[in-house]
């Protein structure tokens, strides 16, 4: 007999929900983002640019949130861990798909089960961080 529970996943609503908490977020505070959200397969689910965002936001967003999803961890707490002495140091160049080991990546657990991650680019690292993460609690 398995013991198995299922986690429901990431849904589109859910999706949803993560950009309009992240992009809230980031309005109060004034700064033009865009917001992306993936499935636990990395794949895409919601994405959102601001008229006003740096273009480039909308691929640092993406490439926040994939780190987030595949190491499982904010990227704010991995910006050391590439340093020329840190454990990822040859870890951005070494996927065919590129991290992005600048803060703004967020996993998204459910249960305690990861199930997705949201990237925020366009702010400051710090900011783009906290937008992620207000949009994280958003849907706890």
């Amino acid at each position: 007999m398995s013991t198995t529970v299922a986690v429901a996943p990431l849904t589109t609503t859910d999706a949803e929900l993560l950009v309009a908490a992240a992009r809230q977020a980031a309005e109060q505070a004034e700064v033009p983002v865009s917001v992306t959200v993936l499935d636990a397969g990395g794949h895409l689910l919601a994405f959102r640019r601001d008229d006003r965002a740096v273009l480039i936001s909308g691929e640092t967003s993406t490439r926040k949130a994939y780190t987030a999803l595949q190491l499982n961890a904010p990227t704010a707490d991995l910006v050391d861990a590439v340093r020329p002495d840190g454990l990822f140091h040859t870890l951005p160049t070494a996927l065919d798909r590129p991290l992005l080991f600048i803060a703004g990546g967020v996993p998204v657990h459910r249960e305690g089960r990861l199930i997705g991650a949201v990237g925020v680019g366009g702010g400051a690292p710090d900011q783009d961080h906290g937008f992620a993460t207000v949009a994280v609690e958003a849907i706890a």
